[in-house]
């Protein structure tokens, strides 16, 4: 396929980047630094601009098929960034006809599985919500930019993330989260977020994906 990544600069998109690449696919990674894309490949286009307005973003999505966005917080202070630009990633590809569209989001922005242990059901989770609460209310926000646009959007839900490597074996929820699935690596999350790019069955769903 031809996708355009955003996010491809962190430890997640770098992942991206790289898994598409070695999967055959054409990339065009939307970054702000382009030093900070330490890969290289004859598939690979760097197309520098900022998440601000659509019209800039036009070239790196005119002939592609999908994209994936891994666009999050570096701090707390960037808060309120990943629904900001979802919301320009969306208008754009309105704009240049492109339908399907994975995006990162969190488990504490979904409910809390039937079968979760009970000290993550009761302590640790509402814990969570309330020291990152604006955190998971920008997901949500951004979340709910992807419902009500025209687009085939999936939304993927991973737990905690370690830089631990590529297993390829982890668990899915469609429409929910993974009960008792609490960690999960980057490599592995980017590995799920590719298998969502053709899998119909994802299409407008939130899936959780863990171990």
């Amino acid at each position: 396929m031809k996708i355009t990544v955003f996010g491809g600069t962190g430890r997640t998109g770098q992942h991206i980047v790289r898994q598409a690449l070695d999967a055959g696919h054409e990339v065009a990674a939307v970054v702000r630094d382009p030093a900070r894309l330490p890969i290289s490949h004859s598939a690979l286009e760097v197309i520098t601009a900022d998440l601000t307005a659509p019209a800039p973003l036009r070239p790196a999505l005119t002939g592609r098929e999908a994209v994936i966005s891994a666009i999050g917080p570096r701090t707390r202070k960037d808060v309120g960034v990943t629904s900001n630009a979802t919301r320009v990633i969306l208008r754009a590809m309105d704009q240049t006809d492109i339908r399907r569209i994975v995006l990162l989001s969190a488990v504490p922005v979904g409910p809390i599985p039937e079968g979760e242990n009970p000290i993550f059901r009761v302590i640790l989770y509402p814990l969570l919500r309330r020291l990152l609460r604006d955190a998971y209310a920008d997901l949500a926000a951004m979340e709910e930019e992807a419902r009500r646009s025209t687009t085939e959007w999936t939304v993927i839900r991973p737990p905690r993330l370690t830089d631990k490597p590529l297993t390829e074996r982890y668990r899915r929820e469609i429409g929910g989260n993974v009960p008792r699935g609490h960690f999960l690596s980057r490599a592995d999350l980017a590995h799920a977020m590719l298998a969502a790019l053709d899998d119909p069955a994802t299409v407008k769903q939130p899936v959780g994906v863990a171990y």
